[in-house]
């Protein structure tokens, strides 16, 4: 705030001001620095970082000999992300004479569909338990429900084990969105891996674009 000149009579009755320095008071402004701070410090504190949680395998050693897992080709599907936002998937082992890729999207009847019509069971479960727990059927702690669901994913022996691929020309974008869906529909199962040469071939047959030639044998 500006300090007051207050006005005095020289000779003559004529008034002249006080002559006197500028002073400005910066009490105002310092409590409201004071209080942007603290406003700036609580929302800083509220506010969380999204995150999103990926579980991948252990790292194998190179002289460490592992036996692959053994998958049922009946529960096996594999999608791969294609341009364009485009999806394609299909069932148990890629065969190029037998494999025809099926076409979709991420909408809410594309892929998630697919997903959900492969493991209705399991997420039936999971959703049967979560309005258990809400309409207080179940007692249970709130820190305790996700270990509960990533125990009944862990128990889950009928569910799809979904094999996550990527085209040359995918977006990082679709990376996510497919997580996304696995974590939406309640998939127990799935990891991502390279795709293989015919199936970057039936992807190119399905744009229209020449195939590629056969990988040399290591």
């Amino acid at each position: 705030m500006a300090e007051i000149i207050q006005e005095e009579k020289g000779k003559g009755g004529k008034k002249k001001p006080r002559k006197g320095d500028a002073h400005v008071d910066m009490t105002p402004m310092v409590d409201l620095m004071s209080l942007l701070i603290t406003f700036f410090m609580l929302t800083a504190a509220f506010s969380k970082p999204k995150v999103m949680e990926i579980v991948l395998p252990e790292k194998i050693r190179k002289d460490e000999k592992v036996e692959p897992p053994k998958i049922a080709e009946s529960r096996t599907l594999n999608i791969i992300l294609g341009p364009n936002d485009k999806v394609f998937w299909y069932p148990g082992k890629a065969d190029p004479a037998v494999t025809v890729l099926q076409e979709t999207d991420f909408s809410a009847t594309g892929i998630r569909q697919v997903l959900l019509d492969r493991n209705r069971a399991l997420f039936k479960k999971i959703d049967d338990f979560e309005q258990k727990v809400l309409k207080g059927e179940i007692e249970i702690k709130q820190d305790s429900v996700q270990n509960a669901i990533k125990q009944l994913k862990k128990d889950d022996d009928t569910g799809p084990i979904v094999l996550i691929k990527a085209y040359k020309t995918s977006k990082y974008k679709n990376f996510v969105d497919i997580i996304d869906e696995m974590s939406i529909v309640g998939i127990a199962r799935y990891t991502f891996t390279d795709i293989s040469w015919i199936e970057e071939n039936l992807v190119n047959a399905a744009l229209g674009i020449a195939p590629v030639a056969q990988a040399p044998a290591k």
